[in-house]
């Protein structure tokens, strides 16, 4: 009984190793989502530059991205040029501003141009809480039906889109609804 006790942390210290030697191997680009093949949660949150008009799930049209940013993220202003380019090239890009200040993030589209077709005011978070966003930025790609099909955590880049969102955001292009 003795020797089984000294071997205890033994096999904790093994199953401990095993776990973290797994994590090593995640990609944290990959964050699970529960929302996926399910529609975007309902919301009704002030339009980022009339904040009279409320937009609400219905106004998101897809194909599209759903881009979640915010002026404070230094990440969203690394792939804002990406966007634009996208934009440009008629891909739909619907933003979330995410716990920001409505007046900075005006200024911020304004300065470095605007990629959204529509553009919400989160400012207390609360569509990115019910999106399950751990921070900014984060895209979800939605159907024609607003349905989530895929969600990316990080920034958007030449590679990441052409690899990853442009063939899934093709496809959906192409299904009939």
């Amino acid at each position: 009984m003795k020797r089984l006790i000294l071997l205890l942390p033994l096999v904790l210290f093994l199953g401990v190793s095993v776990f973290l030697y797994r994590g090593l191997f995640l990609n944290p680009q990959e964050l699970p989502s529960a929302l996926i093949d399910k529609p975007l949660p309902a919301f009704s949150l002030p339009d980022l530059k009339n904040e009279q008009r409320l937009i609400t799930e219905k106004d998101l049209k897809g194909p599209a991205l759903v881009n979640v940013w915010a002026t404070w993220c230094p990440t969203c202003k690394a792939e804002h040029q990406m966007l634009n380019r996208l934009a440009e090239a008629g891909v739909v890009i619907h933003g979330v501003n995410y716990k920001d200040d409505g007046a900075a993030a005006r200024q911020w589209l304004k300065d470095y141009l605007d990629p959204y077709q529509v553009n919400i005011a989160d400012p207390q978070g609360s569509l990115g809480i019910n999106l399950g966003v751990y921070g900014a930025p984060e895209t979800f790609l939605i159907d024609a039906q607003g349905i989530i099909r895929h969600k990316y955590v990080g920034a958007i880049d030449e590679k990441v889109w052409r690899e990853e969102l442009a063939p899934r955001y093709q496809a959906l292009l192409e299904e009939k609804p």
